[in-house]
């Protein structure tokens, strides 16, 4: 048995192949259809997002031959040129592929390292793949394990407590100077992809509202509404930061939209509260001397930088404590699925071993002249039955220390094959 991963993602593949194969809906219900109807293919699960289109696969066959078989599908399905394929992708067998999905699933393999979303996102491909009935008893096994290794490294180490993005440091920096958001506003000048990103975390963390400024005033609606937000004209600013608690500024002015006496009769207006501005754009949006005032807590890029580089360090220190876990979980599922063919097997080579031993228990019986008493009958074949336990003794022993290590199937191949117990049933 073969359990592999097949795939690309954002390291290994540029977003045009990755949008290309993007498997959604209609398009990965097909492909889970298609993948359960080849004889090749035991199990099956399909994990596409938008940095990431992954199979793992239960497999009988040689891998190289799965993997031709993955590539020819998407060749022609996708109108792929076999050298992207090549290039681009990846496969993993065994023991990888088993850690490549407790990497994913605990965010340690994503672009964001440690972001939680990953996890939700394994358990909808799992949850697709049961619902057509395309996974069984391993990558079920597998699957629940990679979410209890998801658990482990989320609670045992720090590495999601460290933002590595931009919008998610200004958030977080946000929570420290305030603690509770719920009772919070957020304006956010400028509506581009930092803006929708930073929104998405103050809305996580239950800002009570959020306003959108910017020139183009359909597009600060467009962004507001996905929030449930307000939007303004960029000329409005000044108008509301009596009544904002964070500033975040990403806009492509060529100048400051605030200066160091709008935001000081804003502060006069609010009585001092204290108000929070991130000054994410190049040029500043902000004047710097903004910083010289009371309660202003000013953040341009440089400094989201150093706390980011330093968020880093503590993240590599942490992928090496989760890194140790997912190791050991690996090493957990490999004892189980050792176990699946070892006990099978240790039972069909002491059954086969007991068959013998009583025919030709019996044919030497039989072949001797005078009548044996039961007193000498049980002595021989508790001699028969030494024998058979010893020349046993040392292949039992060493197939149970072999599974301790999670590394029985080819040992149990072997003992199956110099004893001719023929294949394992199930």
């Amino acid at each position: 048995m073969e359990i592999l991963c097949i795939g690309l993602n954002h390291e290994t593949a540029p977003v045009a192949i990755r949008e290309r194969l993007a498997l959604t809906g209609d398009s990965l219900e097909q492909t889970l259809q298609w993948l359960k109807e080849r004889s090749a293919i035991q199990e099956a699960l399909v994990l596409s997002t938008c940095n990431r289109i992954e199979l793992y696969l239960v497999t009988e066959e040689k891998s190289d031959r799965v993997d031709r078989m993955v590539r020819d599908h998407f060749k022609e399905r996708f109108d792929l040129e076999e050298d992207d394929w090549r290039r681009f992708h990846y496969q993993y067998g065994y023991h990888k592929a088993i850690a490549h999905l407790f990497r994913v699933t605990s965010g340690m393999d994503s672009m964001v390292v440690g972001e939680p979303q990953i996890a939700g996102q394994v358990k909808e491909a799992y949850r697709q793949a049961v619902h057509q009935k395309a996974v069984g008893t391993i990558l079920n096994r597998l699957c629940h394990k990679c979410f209890h290794v998801s658990k482990r490294v989320r609670t045992e180490t720090e590495l999601a407590s460290r933002a590595v993005s931009v919008s998610y440091v200004a958030v977080e920096l946000a929570k420290k100077i305030f603690g509770d958001l719920s009772d919070r506003q957020a304006l956010l000048a400028g509506a581009g992809e930092m803006a929708e990103l930073a929104a998405r975390h103050l809305a996580s963390n239950g800002i009570a509202k959020i306003l959108v400024a910017s020139r183009t005033l359909e597009n600060a609606r467009k962004l507001a509404a996905s929030f449930e937000g307000d939007a303004i004209p960029l000329e409005a600013i000044p108008a509301s930061l009596s009544q904002i608690d964070i500033l975040l500024c990403s806009t492509a002015a060529p100048d400051y939209i605030l200066r160091v006496d709008q935001i000081r009769e804003a502060m006069r207006t609010r009585r001092h509260k204290p108000v929070f501005i991130i000054d994410i754009a190049v040029p500043r949006n902000i004047d710097p001397e903004v910083n010289t005032i009371d309660n202003v807590y000013l953040y341009d890029i440089d400094d989201l930088q150093n706390v980011l580089q330093a968020n880093m360090e503590e993240r590599k220190k942490e992928l090496k404590r989760a890194e140790s876990i997912v190791q050991d979980e690996v090493r957990a599922f490999l004892a189980w699925i050792s176990s699946l063919n070892l006990v099978p097997t240790i039972v069909s080579l002491r059954e086969r071993a007991e068959k013998i031993r009583q025919g030709e228990f019996e044919k030497a019986l039989s072949l001797l002249q005078a009548p044996v008493s039961d007193k000498d009958r049980k002595a021989l074949e508790a001699m028969s039955q030494a024998i058979v336990n010893k020349i046993l003794h040392d292949p039992v022993a060493t197939l149970k220390k072999a599974e301790e290590k999670g590394d029985t199937p080819g040992l149990v191949e072997a003992v199956r094959k110099l004893f001719s117990l023929g294949p394992k049933k199930g």
